[in-house]
């Protein structure tokens, strides 16, 4: 009989490229994945590995256990979920994966929940790119991840994952308030051409909407700053040093020290989380799922200071 462990690294290598990359995410050396593989060659009696240059790439009769790996695997995470909801208790580790305004906003609020409500739920939260984090969620390093979508901008998708809305936030301009270095004139997008802008770095889903929004407004955004950091951004704008295009969540729970504009059309990101079908009925997943549910039912349109 074929060594499920086994059959789980020569998955995880069709996953992650590398040997290196495969022992790094489960704590193996390179060495024992190489060795591991080597004897599932054996096993089965045929080639599985090929060296191109300083890589390995899977033969095609390695792809056809790969394919029927997945499979396993899933059907021992249903088998997982199945057995916990005979359970009378809610007990378990959910890993999820949070990008920063949401780890910020809906947070601390359905950890409060899942202590007072779910206490033998244990939650580890780890903040990920959303793009980065539902590749992780498919390859199993997470259970449950919240991510984001931008008008007109797909998050990838994942045929074993699932797609559960959970919220929607409006995306405002955010400017300096009235004061001595504030932009004071601008009222729209295209009012801010001449301004210094501050976005997250290229690659991230909210600086290709949010150049995509200076250029439908005319203009090539001055990016004069770059973080991922929200709090670093929001700083830059209060401080009249900039202005930047952010989403309402990011507000949440603060008082809010910079002018927000609405936008022509009322633009809209879409917040939502994805777990793997196979567990997505586990009892502790569907418990976070519901708190997080209430935690961003609860979020208020932000209140400017005046």
């Amino acid at each position: 009989m074929l060594d499920l462990r086994r059959l789980r690294l020569l998955r995880e290598l069709k996953i992650r490229g590398t040997l290196a990359d495969v022992a790094a995410a489960l704590s193996y050396s390179p060495s024992s994945v190489s060795q591991q593989l080597a004897l599932l060659e054996k096993e089965v009696g045929v080639e599985l590995l090929r060296k191109t240059g300083r890589r390995v790439v899977l033969t095609p009769q390695a792809e056809v256990l790969v394919a029927h790996t997945a499979e396993l695997l899933e059907t021992l995470e249903r088998a997982e979920a199945d057995l916990a909801a005979s359970l009378t208790t809610v007990s378990g580790t959910v890993r999820v994966a949070v990008f920063q305004s949401a780890a910020l906003a809906l947070m601390p609020d359905a950890l409060t929940a899942m202590n007072r409500d779910y206490p033998e739920v244990r939650v580890e939260m780890v903040q990920r790119e959303p793009e980065r984090a539902l590749y992780e969620t498919f390859a199993r390093d997470f259970d449950l991840v919240i991510a984001e979508q931008y008008p007109g901008h797909a998050a990838p998708r994942h045929a074993e994952l699932d797609h559960v809305p959970l919220t929607q936030d409006a995306i405002r301009l955010a400017v300096p308030q009235a004061g001595e270095r504030a932009v004071t004139d601008i009222t729209t997008v295209a009012d801010a051409a001449d301004a210094a802008w501050v976005m997250e770095p290229r690659g991230a889903a909210s600086r290709h909407w949010a150049e995509q929004a200076c250029r439908r407004a005319g203009f090539e955004p001055d990016v004069r700053y770059e973080t991922a950091d929200l709090q670093a951004q929001i700083r830059l704008i209060e401080s009249g040093n900039a202005v930047a295009l952010m989403p309402d969540l990011v507000w949440t729970g603060r008082s809010v020290p910079v002018r927000l504009l609405d936008l022509d059309e009322d633009p809209r990101r879409s917040i939502f989380t994805s777990a793997r079908r196979a567990g997505a009925l586990r009892p502790a997943v569907l418990a976070l799922r519901d708190v997080l549910g209430r935690a961003a039912a609860s979020v208020l349109r932000p209140a400017q200071e005046q």
